[in-house]
């Protein structure tokens, strides 16, 4: 590891301790390629806030609330007077991103990114909607217009969905508490209840550094991971699925039903349908992991660029920089790397969960995975 990328472990290492976090990948040595920022998170892309809400409760008839918000700002509180350029990509459809169609139109985020179950779409994108026009003035239109960027994943199976139990002053709190700094993950937010590759799962983020001529530009992943079966899970290149395979007294799998939502950040100067390319690389992070977008999942991935905020100011005549599209690739790479780790923090993060009407989810076994990694001599002693 070389000087650079040694110093930002260690103050990712030393800021995420002091948060109090659960273990990352890097703590149990699973070795990941690329520079992290700081923090490695989402949060290292200066001017993103994430801020979530997690709804864990135990009601009469064995029913368990274990569901959640988590909310994104490009640009912290900024993101209600100044548009993000964005863009985004859906790998396998069979889930709901709200706002896709007025982002593919017009190429840039009004507001934050909302994460949540599949049955709370509706409440959340209102509250938003709510939440903007209780904020502050009207935009200059005369109106509190918004088309809000809400997006799900399933957690009926340990979660009360159908019991609705995310509530406006939930969504409230997500926004109002969204801030800078290390990002929870695992049993969190929107991820709260959720499993991937038949293990528990959550939220997970990561970053990378990356240098394009003579500039330092930040990517930043965060994951609400609901994906896959357990037989094609990789860590690292390791088989871990099929070396540790579902109890034979368990039921078969169902088949990859579940989805992911990825939310990709950059201060990187992009434009719209360069945007749309890097969200098209969270693809490849994911197949690092062994998914392989079964019919039943939906993977729909959005990207956003906190640069150019004087173009997206509402002037008659702006102008936007850009990176040129042949210097692109090491962004590319990087977002392939975030995303990757990104799912791995979700699933290192997790734990064990008890959910309604008698389900569970186990986490991955650290100690099983240690011993894959040596086994496999994939094994990063951390640092």
């Amino acid at each position: 590891m070389n000087t650079v990328s040694l110093v930002a472990a260690l103050a990712c290492t030393l800021s995420m301790a002091a948060a109090g976090a659960a273990e990352r990948a890097r703590d149990l040595g699973v070795p990941f390629e690329g520079v992290p920022g700081p923090l490695n998170a989402i949060t290292d892309v200066a001017g993103v806030t994430v801020g979530q809400v997690t709804l864990l409760e135990d009601l009469p008839g064995n029913r368990k609330v274990r569901t959640g918000v988590t909310a994104i700002l490009p640009r912290g509180r900024d993101s209600l007077n100044t548009p993000a350029y964005g863009a985004w990509f859906a790998l396998n459809g069979n889930g709901e991103m709200t706002g896709t169609t007025y982002l593919d139109e017009i190429g840039h985020l009004d507001g934050p990114v909302m994460l949540t179950n599949t049955h709370s779409i509706g409440v959340v994108h209102q509250e938003v909607i709510a939440w903007r026009v209780r904020a502050g003035p009207a935009d200059a239109s005369g109106y509190w217009w918004s088309s809000p960027v809400v997006a799900e994943t399933w957690d009926g199976d340990l979660n009360d969905i159908n019991g609705f139990h995310v509530k406006p002053e939930h969504v409230d709190r997500a926004l109002d508490t969204a801030k800078p700094g290390p990002v929870e993950e695992g049993n969190v937010g929107g991820g709260t209840g959720v499993t991937c590759h038949e293990f528990k799962c959550g939220i997970g983020t990561a970053s990378r550094r990356v240098k394009v001529e003579a500039h330092d530009y930040t990517v930043g992943a965060l994951v609400q991971a609901t994906y896959g079966v357990r037989e094609t899970l990789r860590i690292a290149g390791v088989p871990v699925g099929q070396e540790l395979p579902v109890n034979a007294e368990s039921p078969p799998p169902k088949g990859d039903q579940g989805s992911i939502i990825i939310v990709v950040a950059t201060d990187a100067p992009l434009l719209p349908h360069q945007l749309k390319r890097i969200a098209k690389r969270a693809s490849l992070g994911l197949a690092r992991m062994g998914s392989y977008a079964g019919n039943g999942s939906g993977d729909i991935f959005i990207a956003f660029s906190t640069a150019n905020a004087d173009a997206l100011g509402g002037k008659p005549l702006t102008q936007s920089w850009s990176i040129g599209n042949d210097a692109l690739d090491g962004l590319f790479n990087a977002t392939v790397q975030a995303t990757e780790e990104a799912i791995v923090n979700a699933m290192v993060a997790a734990r064990d969960m008890q959910g309604t009407e008698g389900h569970s989810a186990q986490a991955l076994p650290h100690d099983a995975l240690v011993r894959l990694l040596k086994k496999y001599g994939r094994y990063a002693p951390p640092r």
